[in-house]
């Protein structure tokens, strides 16, 4: 007789056998904990528990089967837009929605891209800086519904002369990106490009020549750094601001007030040139705008009179700054998240 159905016979006498007419699942706990015995009286394959932990029981199958019975080790999750490459799920968040975690698994961690709003330009010069960028690997996450934010990019000036506004932070889980600096605006103040993610641009009239007036990047400060400073104003001919920093660079100085570039994208996870910053707007005496970004990442240039143009959705670009006009809107955010699912 083989050894299986010996130990059957045994231990259906002595009371500790389960029968069932199905095979045990894995938040089959039992009774008796590691060491208990499942016999499927339908197919006559037996189990026996070899790790008892609550709800995520393994069942090594000891009869003449192979399949054993053991917890999913992968990531179970909802939220956003979702695609899958390969054995990766990804799912984007254009918009703050919830990220659930239905099971965390043995293999519980993330590779995260959150990219807070790009600053808006100032209505006197200065680009706006980019949103705070931060990509990174092997976040932890557990069995919860968790908040993703995702920033709004700063809001456009409504008249002449006046500064900029900061976008708004990403958050996901632990990890928060600074909004994007604002850009500053002329003598009539503030001149001051604004700390953020990527600082903003100064003024057109910052000075001595800008020196301190612009925003700082990377603010507060993370490492990997999440940004770049925004450049300096020009006091004097041509009176032009500074670029807002991006993600790829820091801002350049005025006359050139050409925006930083933007981040490189990211190889399996996001294929898009996000974070760049804007350019400053033109000279009150004439000469060119600061450029937008290169790669621009949807950041916009300056612009010496009228509206600049708004910086491009959920990029976390900073917009151009206008000289005798009115600073663009910055863009919103975005969030990436990525995970093993099988």
């Amino acid at each position: 007789m083989p050894f299986t159905k010996i130990a059957r016979l045994m231990l259906e006498q002595s009371g500790t056998i389960t029968k069932s007419a199905s095979d045990p699942v894995v938040d089959t706990n039992p009774r008796w904990g590691v060491g208990t015995v499942w016999l499927n009286t339908t197919t006559g394959e037996m189990f026996v528990c070899t790790d008892a932990t609550t709800d995520a029981n393994v069942w090594s199958n000891s009869g003449e089967g192979t399949d054993d019975i053991i917890p999913n080790p992968y990531i179970v999750a909802t939220g956003g837009s979702e695609v899958t490459s390969g054995d990766y799920k990804i799912h984007t968040f254009n918009t703050s929605n919830p990220f659930t975690v239905t099971h965390a698994g043995s293999q519980a961690s993330i590779e995260y891209l959150v990219i807070a709003g790009g600053g808006s330009g100032g209505s006197g010069g200065g680009g706006g800086g980019a949103g705070g960028y931060r990509y990174g690997t092997g976040l932890s996450v557990s069995s919860q519904t968790y908040q993703i934010t995702v920033g709004a990019g700063g809001v456009a000036s409504s008249t002449l002369n006046i500064r900029g506004t900061n976008g708004i932070d990403s958050v996901f889980s632990t990890i928060t990106s600074t909004g994007g600096g604002a850009g500053g605006t002329d003598g009539s103040g503030p001149i001051q490009g604004v700390d953020g993610g990527s600082g903003g641009g100064a003024g057109s009239s910052g000075g001595p020549n800008g020196a301190g007036f612009e925003g700082l990047g990377n603010v507060p400060s993370t490492s990997p750094a999440q940004g770049n400073d925004g450049g300096w104003g020009m006091v004097g001919n041509p009176y032009r601001g500074g670029g807002g920093g991006g993600m790829g660079s820091a801002g350049q100085d005025a006359p050139s007030g050409s925006a930083g570039g933007a981040a490189s994208n990211i190889s399996g996870i996001d294929s898009t040139f996000r974070a760049g910053g804007g350019g400053a707007g033109g000279g009150y005496y004439g000469g060119s705008s600061g450029s937008a970004g290169s790669p621009d990442g949807g950041s916009t240039a300056g612009v010496a009179t009228g509206t600049a143009a708004s910086a491009a959705a959920n990029t976390g670009s900073g917009a151009g700054g206008a000289r005798m006009g009115i600073g663009g809107a910055g863009g919103s955010g975005v969030v990436i998240l990525k995970y093993k699912f099988q």
